[in-house]
């Protein structure tokens, strides 16, 4: 979850400070989020082989990208 966030970007729930969203946090280190953690709306995800991105409708795109991805044999 972002610092400062209002929402849950795995269940789009209240975000509170105790450990309610502990799975919620396993779950967003291995997936992308699926919800706005500023506005809770569901946001449109795209997931390609190097990486994701997530785009809320009235916020700015948020993406994740790494370049360990398997290299294919010349």
């Amino acid at each position: 979850m972002a610092a400062g966030a209002a929402y849950c970007g795995h269940c789009g729930g209240d975000s509170p400070t105790s450990d309610a969203h502990h799975s919620c946090r396993q779950q967003l280190a291995m997936e992308p989020p699926r919800y706005c953690a500023l506005c809770r709306r569901r946001m449109k995800v795209q997931v390609t082989p190097l990486g994701w991105t997530a785009e809320c409708s009235r916020h700015p795109l948020t993406s994740f990208c790494t370049d360990n991805a398997p290299k294919s044999a010349p």
